[in-house]
């Protein structure tokens, strides 16, 4: 017969061998990829002058939402995780692990469709646009996404979990009814809303580059008509002095400016002057200006920095959507479905796979963003 030390000495080696060793691995290089990616996303905007862009402070936002997450949440998850997937903590904790999971999940796609909203501002009204300094709207928008993000995840707070016959050996969301509410209001409004802002972003993108090359052309016309009535009225005897015809096409400096839009592309402290080959400073040619137009253009102006910020975003939020997009679905698939097979194994999976979008979105402004990658590669040389 069994002692009761054999039983337990049993019990335990049961324990042991359910144990999962490759996700506290995988979980442990989650967190300090997390961690390590999202506090260099927050110290290259605090620390570099290039970065203090409004569209960025959202970033900070998104950033700090999912440092939270390798903060408070990823630990308690690995930790069950590697327990077999079985909750031995108390189920005061585990209230605490899933509040705080519903509330910086829904915090960040609330930070996504906050850029979206911001984005969206920033190209349909540009000349209200403050590109600086974050200002009363954006501060508003900010802190509404934490405060909505709290009310989505408040009822856990107050004990909906608290359900009659509840497995304290399983850590999750108990009340279907909330679940189905908690999945509407962090996913399935926002991200519709989301993609419909950026599709109205690049449509207004696409007409103000239309727009920009018609003004710009039209600007160039007027510099050749300046030219030409330079040459021809105001200094006809120097005509004769200079050997061989004198050449009335555009400055090539201006051509090749027209080809790769350069004019726009700069940032607001635009030289005032477009510079002339050497033939037409040596001979007097006077130089023309815009100083005028350019003056009452600036601020309507989308800068090239702004827009390679723009063409991150989408990337960010088409790697968001691929990592959660699963989860919601089986999650919600769960709540509705009572009669529906779930497996455990499915549910870790897109559980993992949505924490992972934490450690992307570090890794996608190093690739896309110009900004951040400097940042990134002097931060490292001076690390080594």
């Amino acid at each position: 017969p069994l002692t009761q030390s054999s039983i337990e000495t049993h019990t335990a080696a049961v324990a042991v061998a359910h144990r999962n060793l490759p996700a506290l691995i995988c979980g442990i290089l989650l967190i300090v990829t997390v961690a390590s990616g999202n506090v260099l996303v927050c110290l290259s905007v605090y620390l570099e002058k290039a970065l203090k862009t409004t569209t960025n402070y959202f970033i900070v936002s998104l950033a700090f939402a999912d440092l939270l997450l390798a903060v408070l949440v990823l630990p308690l998850f690995v930790y069950a995780e590697f327990q077999g997937g079985v909750w031995t903590l108390n189920v005061l904790m585990c209230d605490g692990l899933m509040t705080m999971d519903v509330m910086l999940c829904t915090a960040s796609i609330f930070n996504l469709c906050a850029i979206s909203v911001d984005r969206f501002i920033a190209v349909s009204v540009p000349l209200n646009y403050n590109r600086k300094h974050v200002d009363h709207r954006q501060l508003v928008l900010l802190s509404a996404t934490w405060l909505l993000a709290l009310a989505v995840a408040s009822p856990v707070i107050f004990g909906i979990n608290n359900v009659p016959d509840r497995d304290p050996s399983a850590c999750k969301l108990e009340d279907n009814n909330y679940v189905v509410y908690s999945s509407v209001c962090s996913f399935f409004i926002p991200c519709p809303i989301m993609v419909l802002l950026y599709f109205g972003v690049f449509r207004g993108l696409k007409r103000w580059e239309e727009t920009r090359k018609v003004k710009l052309r039209s600007s160039i016309e007027a510099c050749r008509k300046l030219q030409h009535a330079a040459v021809s009225t105001t200094l006809p005897p120097l005509a004769a002095a200079i050997p061989g015809p004198l050449p009335m096409a555009l400055p090539r400096v201006i051509e090749r400016d027209l080809a790769q839009s350069r004019l726009d592309d700069t940032d607001d402290d635009m030289q005032q002057e477009i510079p002339y080959p050497r033939q037409y400073r040596e001979n007097s040619v006077p130089t023309v200006t815009f100083s005028h137009q350019l003056h009452g253009k600036k601020r309507a102006k989308i800068n090239k920095r702004e827009r390679k910020a723009m063409r991150v975003l989408p990337v960010v939020v088409g790697c968001f959507l691929f990592c959660w997009t699963p989860f919601f679905v089986v999650h919600t698939t769960r709540a509705l479905c009572l009669t529906c097979h779930i497996p455990p194994g499915l549910m870790s999976t897109v559980t993992w796979l949505g924490y992972v979008n934490s450690a992307l979105n570090p890794i996608i402004y190093t690739i896309f963003n110009t900004e951040f990658k400097k940042f990134f590669k002097k931060f490292f040389r001076a690390g080594c």
